[in-house]
Parts: structure tokens; sequence; C-alpha cells
């Protein structure tokens, strides 16, 4: 089983973003155990969004690449992008050192808030991670 952090305080998709829910918006990333399967982030592409352009869960919001791979991340719900963190274009590798923190990839005002309801918990999203080792 894995040594990754999983924050009780954030919704988490089977995909591997996070989010955190504060009152109507939502902050999205790619979780500690994503992170690790990729390996070295050396490239952040943002360009699929920008602020007040609507996402809609499931679209594409941003592609990370890392020496080991190419991962898109989808929005884990709809809503209206109220920022990108453009910090990432210099320092993808915020994503590995923070990924719940300086890692974090877009927010969003929430369009649906009854979206949230088909994320996993902490111990949830747990159980889906050891069950991929």
């Amino acid at each position: 089983m894995g040594d990754w952090t999983i924050l009780d305080t954030l919704k988490y998709t089977e995909s591997d973003e996070w989010v955190k829910v504060e009152g109507d918006t939502a902050k999205i990333g790619l979780t500690d155990y994503a992170q690790d399967q990729l390996s070295d982030i050396v490239f952040v592409d943002l360009s699929e969004v920008e602020v007040g352009s609507s996402l809609t869960r499931g679209d594409t919001c941003a592609a990370v690449e890392s020496v080991k791979a190419a991962s898109d991340v989808y929005a884990p719900v709809s809503g209206k992008v109220t920022a990108i963190n453009g910090a990432l274009e210099d320092e993808p590798e915020a994503i590995n050192k923070d990924p719940y923190g300086a890692g974090w990839l877009v927010e969003v005002r929430i369009a649906n808030p009854s979206e949230l309801d088909g994320l996993m918990d902490a111990a949830a999203y747990k159980k889906h991670c050891d069950a991929r080792e």
C-alpha cells in the first residue's frame, strides 16, 4: 500500500483529481497519488481554459506532462472558471512538491452543487488507490 497524502477535507475523483470546496467555488488539482505515479512533472498546459469560460464535468481543464507520461486533467464539477494557476507554467514541479497547495490547477464557481455528491471522500479514495497497487 502506498504512502500518499490524502486529505480528509477534500473530495476526489476516480481519475485522481482533488476538489477543495470553499463556499460556492471549487479549487481543482492532481492528487499526491497522481503526481507520484507521473513522477517528475515538466510541463503543465492550461490553455484549454480561461477565466470566465465554462467547464462541464468531464471536460479537459489541463494537461500535465512528466518524464514518464502525459495525462489530461478533467473537471470534476461544472462551473465558470474564476482562476487559473499560471505559476505552474514556469514551475510545473509545484505539483510534485505541493499537490494540494501551490500545485492547484483551476478554480471554478460551482454550477451544480449536486455533482459534488458523486465524488469520493478520503477513505473511499484511499481504497481506490490501494486497489490499483
